[in-house]
């Protein structure tokens, strides 16, 4: 590539995260505009010739087509990149074409995968199902026993893939253990940093060689668009997504990534202050007695919680989940009835499996998120009739209790 380059916005030196979460992009167009500028264009025009032929062949840095590049994306990808600490991202269409971005650019036929049990249903479907019919296989592990990845390791394994926490029982797992088992087999770490966001996490630091993201969720942060990306070194990115993205076109669209990008600079405040209500909400719920037991990296009973404050800047996310209390007495449809029943009472949460929103969500993840999952596998990844899960947003919190409260307070005892 020639040294002519697609311009950076200019910063001091030591600018914070805060800071780069509303400026970075790319510099003003000459018309000067403070807000970024959106690029509805599929196409764009070269000067002669010549300079369309070196751009095509990546000889020169230039905007040729908004399937592998375009402008108000690669603000949204050099926003996002500085805020998780990696030297560059790629944007794609959702989450889960972030990941298929990531197996189709690094893995082919024969290799192998180490992924957690705990992990999104879509994720353990595509890793576990659909990869699986083109040869590349996928072992699955306890997310929380690092002895247990290393068990796994085989000669061919090119990918450990981690959710931390994870959806939809907040499980934590040791990213720099899994980095340094990984490494030392020569493979790559990838972590799906949906959660947290770079607002409380940034396993890069830890040693993850990829990081994932559903934009859909806390990069919006409003559940108005569909989004991805994938976060590592411009060697990853550049020699190994770009040319999958050039072919195969999982591209995100520049509106959605307008949207995204708006939604980076408020992250950090929508965290904190999520965070702070849902470790309200745990803490109520983990004295209800309908409620069997509360999954939340924030409560101190939860088994990773030392290491989750570690790893999460001292704060538990903004996702909790817990168990209604019955399946002992009644079996699972018994207490799958009354989960529906708590679920059922609400008047505020939005009965929806998206999460990320500033509006509250409740879903039962046995029968949505994890839904086309065989029972064994759910079994395997923890989610019973009786889990519920409650994605906080920036309503009042006791207007959240009370609204769990008209479902839980009128169970049979």
């Amino acid at each position: 590539m020639s040294e002519k380059k697609i311009p950076r916005v200019s910063f001091p030196a030591d600018v914070r995260p805060d800071t780069l979460a509303v400026r970075e992009g790319l510099p003003a167009t000459p018309w000067g505009e403070n807000s970024e500028a959106l690029f509805l264009t599929s196409s764009f025009v070269h000067p002669d010739a010549a300079t369309a032929a070196a751009r095509f062949a990546n000889e020169e840095e230039a905007f040729v087509y908004t399937r592998f590049t375009n402008p108000t994306v690669m603000m949204m990808e050099r926003r996002l990149a500085a805020l998780e600490g990696t030297e560059a991202c790629i944007a794609a269409s959702s989450g889960m074409a972030a990941i298929l971005l990531m197996v189709m650019g690094l893995l082919k036929a024969g290799d192998h995968i180490v992924c957690s049990q705990s992990v999104f249903g879509s994720t353990i479907k595509l890793l576990g199902g659909e990869f699986a019919r083109f040869g590349i296989e996928t072992t699955f592990v306890s997310q929380t026993d690092v002895a247990e990845w290393q068990r796994a390791l085989r000669p061919n394994t090119k990918l450990l893939f981690a959710e931390t926490p994870t959806n939809p029982l907040t499980e934590v797992c040791d990213i720099a253990a899994l980095a340094g088992i990984a490494h030392a087999a020569g493979a790559w770490l990838a972590v799906d940093n949906c959660f947290c966001s770079p607002a409380l996490q940034q396993p890069s630091k830890l040693g993850a060689d990829l990081i994932i993201h559903s934009g859909t969720k806390y990069l919006d942060g409003q559940g108005r668009v569909i989004a991805g990306a994938l976060c590592a070194s411009e060697a990853l990115v550049e020699g190994k997504f770009v040319p999958v993205m050039r072919s195969a076109g999982m591209s995100l669209s520049p509106f959605n990534a307008w949207v995204v990008l708006k939604g980076l600079e408020t992250l950090a405040i929508r965290m904190e202050a999520q965070s702070a209500r849902a470790l309200q909400l745990a803490t109520w719920l983990e004295q209800h007695p309908q409620v069997e037991r509360v999954y939340y990296p924030g409560l101190a009973s939860h088994p990773q919680h030392e290491l989750a404050m570690r790893q999460q800047k001292g704060c538990g996310g903004a996702v909790l989940s817990f168990i209604v209390r019955g399946e002992a007495q009644g079996g699972p449809e018994h207490v799958r009835q009354k989960a529906f029943h708590v679920i059922d009472q609400t008047q505020i949460c939005s009965i929806t499996a998206n999460l990320g929103d500033t509006k509250t969500t409740i879903t039962h993840p046995s029968s949505t998120s994890h839904g086309r999952l065989t029972e064994p596998q759910r079994q395997a990844a923890g989610i019973t009739q009786g889990l519920i899960r409650v994605a906080v947003g920036l309503e009042d919190v006791q207007d959240l209790i009370a609204d769990l409260a008209r479902g839980l307070d009128t169970l049979p005892a």
